[in-house]
């Protein structure tokens, strides 16, 4: 409801209800809030966040967006993990933000670390774009419909910022440190943990020599193992109940490429599909090898500058099935870090 001032008849004041809150974004602030929150789900983070704070106090004054975006990001609730606007002090029931905040923001060390961490986050929104692209222009191969339900690539678009920035950076990781390897054919695959919980992607790149029918033959069994690599991953974690299965060509060695993508719902697992899976991967052995590598990685927002300058904190050690964590708790690695993930 909009209403004239007494002292200016041409002015009016706009009342609107605080429960059903509206989002006003000018020419300036409307760039920074969609570059900084540039997933569906930090931007949603965001504006609940915003909402929750506006339902919580009696006003809430800030000069522009982008300064309450700043106050948004300087604050973390550890517990809940998340970021929030206000207090969590009960006895105050206002908030003034400083006009500026945002300005100085970026100036600090923090709001830097974090952009130059993020550079390796826009692997993941480039595999997500260019298979959309694929799936508008008609060239996409399969039966999933991406416009549609869910997908590989649904699950995918879920991921926030600085969790696609830790799939991205191993997935890289991965690439790099593809074996070169006499053989017909090379295989790696990646276990990646999601930010939600009791869901994983499984990375798989193959090399396969003397490739005479890309699309008809080699690309089917690729499919093939793909899947069986990720009902290996299921059997091996129990608690999962989303698999996302991305594979590829080794690019160190690949002319060309094309990616694969599974969507394995296994909240449902029935014995005879365990077995299914168990039985398919006998001589493959995914996930159940004495050569595996397990990297303790801790994946914050906005980086800790002494992480950069300590690499020990993130080494790489080989781990049998039964051997202690490399973490220093004393059980089992089968029953341990990347155990506690699914839990």
């Amino acid at each position: 409801m909009a209403t004239p001032t007494a002292a200016c008849p041409g002015l009016f004041i706009v009342h609107l209800d605080k429960q059903c809150p509206i989002h006003v974004l000018d020419s300036h602030n409307l760039p920074i809030i969609f570059g900084e929150l540039d997933t569906f789900f930090d931007l949603s983070s965001y504006f609940d966040a915003k909402i929750e704070a506006i339902s919580r106090f009696d006003y809430i004054a800030y000069c522009g967006e982008e300064d309450l975006l700043a106050h948004y990001f300087l604050n973390f609730d550890d517990a809940n993990n998340r970021h929030f606007i206000g207090t969590k002090r009960q006895d105050i029931n206002g908030l003034m933000i400083g006009e500026g905040e945002w300005k100085d923001f970026i100036q600090q060390g923090v709001y830097k670390r974090k952009k130059e961490a993020d550079r390796d986050s826009y692997l993941w929104d480039e595999i997500i774009q260019r298979t959309c692209q694929n799936a508008l222009d008609g060239t996409l191969l399969g039966e999933a419909n991406l416009l549609r339900g869910k997908s590989a690539i649904h699950e995918m678009a879920k991921e926030p910022r600085f969790s696609r920035r830790a799939l991205s950076s191993a997935m890289i990781k991965a690439i790099r440190n593809f074996p070169d390897e006499d053989g017909e054919i090379t295989r790696n695959v990646s276990f990646m943990p999601s930010f939600y919980e009791r869901k994983a992607y499984i990375f798989l790149q193959l090399r396969k020599r003397n490739i005479t029918n890309y699309d008809n033959d080699y690309r089917p069994k690729r499919q093939a193992l793909l899947e069986i690599a990720c009902g290996a991953a299921k059997n091996k974690f129990p608690a999962l109940q989303t698999l996302v299965g991305i594979a590829i060509d080794a690019p160190r060695f690949a002319r060309r490429n094309a990616e694969d993508f599974i969507l394995m719902d296994c909240r449902e697992w029935p014995e005879e599909r365990r077995l299914q899976y168990e039985r398919a991967n006998e001589g493959l052995s995914f996930f159940g090898t004495s050569n595996l590598i397990a990297t303790r990685k801790k994946a914050q927002e906005f980086p800790d500058p002494e992480l950069r300058e300590k690499p020990e904190m993130a080494r790489r050690v080989k781990v049998g099935r039964n051997a202690l964590c490399p973490c220093g708790s004393g059980k089992k690695y089968k029953r341990c870090c990347l155990g506690k993930i699914l839990e």
